[in-house]
């Protein structure tokens, strides 16, 4: 996947530079190859060539007015794009009007935050966030007979510290449309409870997850599209290609080290057997896919390659198991 990532971000240049190369050296064979036609000269009488004028400076006036007024068009709204900046108990996130999704949902997990148990799921219901302008909402009809779920990007899970906490997760600017079987209730949900597993060997866990929308290669003409379904009547809802998670393991000291983790996998059926590490990308990959930076702050001297620390590996259990033990083993240290 790393490797499938990389390409998408950078396979069309590269190809284009490759084909560039090509011509070049092809040329220059050519050119070696030929032999160069013999040319007879006459000597001849030569002139300087007359230049050509110079252009004539156009004088800079510091007092012209400038006749229009572009920003002017404020008068009457801001176009945007404006990101619905949402923090709430247990999530941050950041919605885009747009697809409808969120561009990104933050959390900050610990160790007591795990173990807590004091909200009952059962007591949770997907809502509309109302805090989004009502043009701009993802609705619950979107997703009804749409064939996928409301794809948790922080799940509820990591919130039973607070039934308050809990019913957040359940807005919907903290899902997206995701593949049910195979990857939301297989998977994906694996992959969320080795990121809980952390908190076993590290005191603060920060995640940011989001959806991707990464271009594919047409097999009949080689171009690269970016192409997703949309649901809901009217069709509102984009379904993501990918979605992403990048993880923030605190060492939880001042100024320590961080843990970094960054994997993009497809909204797609996924087997088990399929090794987590495989998913693994650079954090640029994702940056540079999403428009989004991550660690702009983070001082390289203090980056850890969180794949180095532990073993990036799922534990593998049904949803009856991951309920009882939200925690289970942790990852293996190396």
């Amino acid at each position: 996947m790393s490797k499938t990532t990389l390409a998408i971000i950078a396979g069309v240049s590269a190809a284009a530079g490759s084909a560039a190369t090509a011509a070049l050296y092809a040329s220059r064979s050519q050119r070696k190859d030929s032999p160069s036609p013999t040319v007879t000269s006459t000597p001849t009488s030569t002139y300087p060539s007359p230049s050509p004028p110079a252009p004539l400076p156009i004088p800079l006036r510091k007092d012209l007015t400038p006749p229009v007024n572009p920003t002017g068009v404020f008068q009457y709204g801001f176009p945007g794009p404006v990101n619905d900046l949402h923090p709430t108990p247990s999530t941050t996130s950041s919605f885009d009007r747009r697809t409808r999704n969120p561009a990104w949902v933050a959390e900050h997990i610990t160790s007591a935050s795990i173990n807590a148990n004091n909200a009952d799921r059962r007591h949770s219901v997907f809502v509309e966030d109302e805090t989004v302008p009502e043009k701009f909402r993802a609705r619950l009809h979107d997703y009804f007979r749409s064939g996928y779920d409301r794809g948790h990007q922080v799940p509820a899970a990591d919130a039973k510290w607070s039934q308050d906490a809990l019913d957040k997760t359940f807005l919907l600017t903290n899902m997206c449309p995701q593949v049910g079987e195979g990857f939301n209730r297989d998977y994906w949900a694996h992959f969320e409870d080795f990121c809980r597993r952390l908190t076993n060997h590290y005191p603060s866990v920060r995640i940011v997850t989001g959806p991707l929308y990464l271009p594919k290669r047409d097999h009949e003409d080689g171009k690269w599209r970016v192409s997703y379904e949309v649901i809901g009547n009217p069709p509102n809802v984009s379904v993501p290609t990918h979605f992403y998670k990048v993880i923030f393991a605190e060492d939880g000291k001042t100024g320590g080290d961080v843990s970094l983790g960054a994997f993009v996998l497809p909204n797609a059926r996924i087997d088990n057997d399929k090794p987590l590490q495989s998913f693994e990308v650079p954090i640029e990959a994702i940056e540079r896919a999403s428009g989004l930076e991550f660690a702009g702050k983070l001082p390289v001297q203090r980056r850890k390659r969180l794949c180095e620390q532990v073993t990036c590996s799922l534990l593998v259990r049904d949803y009856a198991d991951r309920q009882k033990n939200l925690m289970g083993s942790p990852p293996p240290k190396k």
